[in-house]
Formats: C-alpha cells, sequence, structure tokens
C-alpha cells in the first residue's frame, strides 16, 4: 500500500541532523511570550503540535534587544538569565522527536513603542511612532545582538534560529529602497542595503557552529512600491546561502502592503511559484508559505519541486494533530485552518492572547481541558450550528450521551450561508469536519426534527442545550412590507432572484457578504492567476515589489451598502481583514454610504435621508442586514418545566453572528459538565 502524501511526510536530511519530515509549523506571536507564567502555557502549545507529528517548529518572534521589542513589555532573549524559561519550551517539544528553532524578530519601524529604530527616520503607516535613524553605532551593536540572540537560543536547546529578513521589520527595511533612504555604506546601491542582512547571518553562523540550523526569512514579494526587485532577491539569496544558512524560508508582503497574502479569500498555495522560481538559483532547502492548510495542498508543491519544506503556522493552529493525521491517512478529519484570521492575528494586534475560531483549545491547553466526564449524563442540544456542533462533540467525547436535533436537513447553521459566499469556500471543510467528528464522538444527530418545550420534556434528558440560533431583526419602516423587500436568508438561504439594482440596509458583517455575494459572478479565490491579476501581482516580477497595476473589476448589479451608523463603513469588521472587504467591494464600484435614515420603500425604490437631504434609490430590491435577534422561545417552558437549561451561540448573544464566540462558548459549557 502506498503510503498517504510521500513528499510531505519524506525525511529532509540537513547533513548534521534530519527532519522526520516536509511540515515546519511557521512563526506565529501568540500572546502567551508575555504573559504571567506564559511559557508554561508556551510549552504545552507547542509540545502539543510536535506531539501531532510536525517536523520542525519556528517560535514566534523573539527579539534580540530591547528596541527590537514588538511592544514596550515585548518578549526578548538578551541575557543568561532569560534561557532558563525557554528550556520549557524547548524540553517538551524534544519529548517527540521534533525539532525547534527560535525566530529572531527586530521590529524596527514597526515596533509599537517610542524607542524605535530603523534604517531611516520614516514612520510606518500601521504604528503611531516614527523611529530614531540608526547610527554607525547601533548598527553593529544590532548585529552582535542578534549573534547573542543566537547563542542564547542555542544555550536554551533550541535546534536553531530563524532570522526574521521579510515582513517589513527591520532587515527588510535596509533592504528597500522603500524605508532605506541612507547614504553611508548601509544605503544606496544594492550591495550597500543589502550589507545589514549578511553581515547578520555571518555574525549567527560565527556564534553558534556548523551543526546549528539557521534558517533566513526571505523576502521573496515585498508587495510594496520601491521594495525588492527580482534580481535583488536572486543576488540575496546566494549571498545569504554563502553566509552559511541552513535553510531558506519565504516571506510574501509586508505588514503595510495593500495586498492580501493570508485572508481566506488568497487562493490555496498562491505563492509557491515565486518559492519554485528561486528554488533554481540556490542549493539550500526552501520552505514554502502562506495559505497551504491542507495536507493535499503541501504535497502537490513538494511533488511539483516548488520547494523542500512548506510551513503551516495557522492550519497547526487549528489542528495540533494536522501531520498525525495525515500519516494515519486521515485527512479527512483535519480541522482545516478557514484562513478568517479573527482569533489569532486579530487578538495578536488587540494586544489579546491568540486562539483559533475553529478550536478554542488553541493557546488555551493548559486551561480549557477535556477530561472524562465523572457522571455520565444525557444530554439534548438544540441547534446544529457553530455553537450546537462544537458542544456536541467536546461533549460526547467527554463520555456524555448526546442528542443534537436540527430543525433543516443539515448541521451549519448560518456556516452553510457563509459557504456560499466568493472567498469563503473554506467553511465547508468546517462543516465537512464537524460532520465526521459527530460520527466519531458518537452523536445521534436528529435532522429535520424541529423539537419543541413538549418533545424535549418527553424524553428523559438531564440538561438541555439551547443552540437554537438566531432570527433576522425586522426593520420598522413604511413599506417594509413591499415585494421589494427581502431578507437575507431570502438571498442565501432560498436564492430568490434580484434585479439590477440592488440596496442593502445594514454594513455589519452579512451586509459585506450579501454585497460580495451578489456582486460577484466567479471567485477569485479559486484561481491564483486571476486572484493575481485582480489584486497586481505580477508574476512576471518586472518591477520593483512584483507589483502591476490591478485589473478593473465589475459587479453584475448596482449596489448600495448602507448604514444608520455615520462612523466609516466596514469599521466592525476583523481589524487584519477587514481592509480587504473593503478594497474588495471599493473595486467593483460598490456604493458604501454611512449615516443614513430610511423613510420609506415604494414602488420607485428606497427612500432615504442623509445630512438632512432625501433623495431616492431607484432600486429593484432591498434586502435587510440589519442584525439579529436570539432565538429562545423553548427557554421560559423548559424552565418553568424544572428542566435545568444551557444558552450558547446567538441564542445567548446575538448582536453579530460570531461564529469564534459561539464555538468557544459551547467548548467552556462542555468542560464544565
Amino acid at each position: 500500500m502506498t503510503a498517504p502524501y510521500p513528499h510531505l511526510l519524506a525525511p529532509l536530511d540537513l547533513g548534521f541532523t534530519q527532519i522526520k519530515n516536509r511540515v515546519l509549523m511557521g512563526s506565529m506571536h501568540t500572546g502567551l511570550e508575555e504573559e504571567k507564567r506564559g511559557f508554561e502555557k508556551l510549552a504545552a502549545f507547542y509540545e502539543a503540535r510536535a506531539k501531532g507529528g510536525v517536523g520542525l517548529i519556528v517560535t514566534g518572534g523573539i527579539s534580540p534587544n530591547f528596541r527590537g521589542r514588538v511592544q514596550p513589555l515585548g518578549s526578548e532573549l538578551s541575557k543568561p538569565w532569560h534561557v532558563k524559561k525557554h528550556r520549557q519550551i524547548t524540553e517538551a517539544v524534544h519529548r517527540h522527536e521534533a525539532k525547534i528553532c527560535l525566530q529572531i524578530l527586530h521590529t524596527g519601524r514597526y515596533a509599537f513603542h517610542p524607542f524605535a529604530v530603523a534604517p531611516s527616520k520614516l514612520k510606518a503607516p500601521i504604528s503611531p511612532f516614527t523611529p530614531k535613524a540608526m547610527s554607525e553605532r547601533q548598527i553593529q551593536k544590532t548585529i552582535k545582538h542578534f549573534a547573542r540572540c543566537a547563542r542564547l537560543a542555542q544555550k536554551a536547546g533550541y535546534d536553531g534560529v530563524e532570522v526574521m529578513g521579510s515582513e517589513g521589520y527591520l532587515i527588510n527595511q535596509f533592504l528597500c529602497p522603500r524605508t532605506n533612504k541612507r547614504t553611508d555604506r548601509w544605503g544606496g546601491s544594492f550591495e550597500n542595503r543589502a550589507r545589514f542582512a549578511i553581515e547578520i547571518m555571518k555574525a549567527v553562523r560565527a556564534a553558534v557552529g556548523e551543526n546549528f540550523i539557521i534558517i533566513y526569512r526571505l523576502s521573496m514579494l515585498d508587495l510594496v512600491p520601491e521594495g525588492h526587485a527580482y534580481e535583488e532577491v536572486v543576488a540575496l539569496a546566494k549571498e545569504i546561502e554563502a553566509a552559511g544558512a541552513t535553510m531558506i524560508n519565504s516571506g510574501i508582503g509586508w505588514h503595510e502592503a495593500r495586498v492580501p497574502t493570508i485572508v481566506t479569500s488568497v487562493p490555496r498555495g498562491a505563492f509557491s511559484w515565486i518559492t519554485a522560481r528561486v528554488k533554481q538559483e540556490v542549493n539550500i532547502p526552501l520552505v514554502a508559505v502562506n495559505r497551504i492548510n491542507t495536507p493535499e495542498i503541501g504535497e502537490q508543491i513538494l511533488a511539483k519541486g516548488e520547494a523542500d519544506m512548506v510551513s503551516m503556522a495557522r492550519p497547526l493552529l487549528a489542528d495540533a494533530d494536522f501531520v498525525a493525521k495525515a500519516q494515519a491517512g486521515k485527512g479527512d478529519r483535519i480541522n482545516t485552518c478557514i484562513a478568517c484570521n479573527q482569533a489569532c492575528l486579530d487578538h495578536v494586534f488587540e494586544n489579546k492572547r491568540a486562539s483559533c475560531l475553529v478550536n478554542p483549545q488553541a493557546c488555551y491547553e493548559t486551561e480549557l481541558l477535556m477530561q472524562p466526564a465523572s457522571t455520565t449524563k444525557r444530554l439534548a442540544v438544540v441547534g446544529a450550528g457553530p455553537a450546537g456542533l462544537a458542544f456536541a462533540c467536546y461533549a460526547a467525547e467527554r463520555g456524555h450521551e448526546v442528542h443534537l436535533f436540527e430543525a433543516s436537513d443539515k448541521i451549519g447553521g448560518q456556516f452553510n450561508f457563509a459557504k456560499q459566499i466568493p472567498g469563503k469556500e473554506e467553511f465547508y471543510e468546517t462543516l465537512r469536519y464537524f460532520e465526521n467528528r459527530l460520527a466519531d464522538a458518537g452523536v445521534k444527530v436528529h435532522l429535520q426534527c424541529r423539537q419543541s418545550a413538549e418533545s424535549l420534556l418527553e424524553e428523559d434528558f438531564d440538561e438541555i442545550i439551547l443552540a437554537t440560533g438566531v432570527l433576522p431583526r425586522k426593520v420598522d419602516f413604511p413599506g417594509a412590507d413591499h415585494e421589494k423587500v427581502l431578507g437575507y436568508i431570502d438571498v442565501l438561504r432560498d436564492h430568490k432572484p434580484l434585479g439590477q439594482k440592488v440596496a442593502l440596509i445594514g454594513a455589519g458583517g452579512i451586509g459585506f457578504d450579501v454585497a460580495e455575494y451578489i456582486s460577484t459572478e466567479s471567485s477569485p479565490a479559486l484561481s491564483v492567476s486571476e486572484w493575481n491579476s485582480i489584486w497586481g501581482v505580477d508574476e512576471d516580477y518586472r518591477g520593483r515589489g512584483a507589483l502591476t497595476q490591478p485589473a478593473p473589476e465589475h459587479s453584475p448589479r448596482e449596489v448600495w451598502l448602507l448604514q444608520r451608523k455615520t462612523s466609516k463603513v466596514g469599521k466592525g469588521l476583523g481589524k487584519t481583514s477587514g481592509w480587504v472587504h473593503r478594497a474588495t467591494l471599493k473595486k467593483k464600484g460598490i456604493h458604501m454610504v454611512a449615516g443614513v435614515t430610511y423613510k420609506k420603500v415604494d414602488d420607485q425604490g428606497l427612500w432615504i435621508e442623509i445630512e438632512g437631504q432625501e433623495q431616492l434609490l431607484p432600486v429593484d430590491h432591498v434586502v435587510i442586514c440589519a442584525g439579529q435577534v436570539p432565538l429562545r422561545e423553548l427557554q421560559e417552558q423548559l424552565e418553568a418545566a424544572g428542566k435545568k437549561v444551557h444558552l450558547i451561540g446567538g441564542a445567548d448573544v446575538a448582536a453579530e453572528l460570531d461564529a469564534k464566540r459561539a464555538i468557544r462558548q459551547g467548548a467552556e459549557l462542555a468542560a464544565q459538565l
């Protein structure tokens, strides 16, 4: 029998050491690095992934000195007494034959503190602080600090380090004309701009000796104006190899780039083409990155010879046992990362602890524990949306007898709407995962089985969990019952036809999803070439940063996205993905209007008022996307009959559709019962 994923699971021989497979867990900052006793939790987090079969782990970024920290209290490895806490991590990982490298990251002008330094005094658009231009002495000291950090990492038991030279951080800032305006030997020509990266590599190799992994994270696609030219990428790769790098990891995009690189609408494996091209120029292993979230995609990239390893960061957040499941031929049991960013990147950029929408135990391995139940209970779960699915699975896995009731003919609740949105096809994977997990856990699933208080009371359930979800909020203005007026469920579930001119009332997540749905004829998330064309990524790499003029996009309809609030339309969307949704709709010419008062709907269309001026939108249809109310009609009757009832998900809070909160709430309740 042929082994599953033969390229993905093959060992990688580095000469002085061997990595057991081709899966690298990419660097992710979790926020645990700064928490009290956070390194104990980090050790458990990384150990779970090592136990789950990953070959090589790269930690979140750790600064080599004070000025390079992400924030004032950010993590740093620069003193001998810092070593002890890191040993907790390396010892935990090494118990499972995995290897781990510490990422050395100096933020440069991306630092969120007033002590930031950079090649030039140029403020980054994503930080409120203007950095000081580094002096010659500071540059030399920083090179030594990288070497010192690597040496301390070696003492802490790490198998290697990754030198972070991409994503717009300090080394990348020296490399690109965009951020390096120096006129001394560290600026100007490419040789001068590259000197900082090469000197760091040489110093690090000298500090740790030959038998130590050094990964260099090379920015292959800056995706910003005045970024690298392709010839410079190749020249730097060769210099980095000569300076002693063991491997080169791909870096894609700066944090300030106006091209998305990891959100769910980015096609799978969208950037393996540039790794494949650079791979032809060097002789050391190369790692492909970004939107590689299934073993099939990883296998395909490796089998085509586009890379020697594949990096997965968030996919291993979503499922610690990703590799073990692939090895066992159970890829269909993997909890696939949907690239939503909601609990990982969004949390980190808000100074919260990272986790995962589809896996609330991520980064909570020592806290959200699922122990076998001491007393087995017979539980009813009403509603198979995200909250109900999560609770049912966790509770059954703990040993409870769980009956899951769903009024429709399929599980998923609002996920069944989301999966239809162009760019959100990954939601199909979550529903596939839960369907298999329900079966494995022994949950008794009852579809097309609407429940009443009477039907639930007829059964002898110990406790009843209402995950009944939400109802769309009704609007109250003249003409709200006009034939032109539809609800978002009419559009996304019932697929009622729409005219050529449509107004959407409500510009939250649902409004944006409906706008995307009705303005897109084919999903660019399913085609790398189409996606590159739309976002202006030049596969021929003719100019700096690999940017070209984005292709125009057209909507088959004229659409107005309206909101009552006077704030920016889409302000409440995800911190790291909201701009993508806004940019996508803007490119299609969607009218986004704030501060709207709705007057009436009649045969002519929707009458609105903005700043005291009444106007008519001559639309064929008006779609209501104005929020939801909890659906909890069973609660009072069940509690009156003496039953213990729990509300989770939208049935508990329906301010906005929030799968992240719903799944976590389901998990936390299951852990307690």
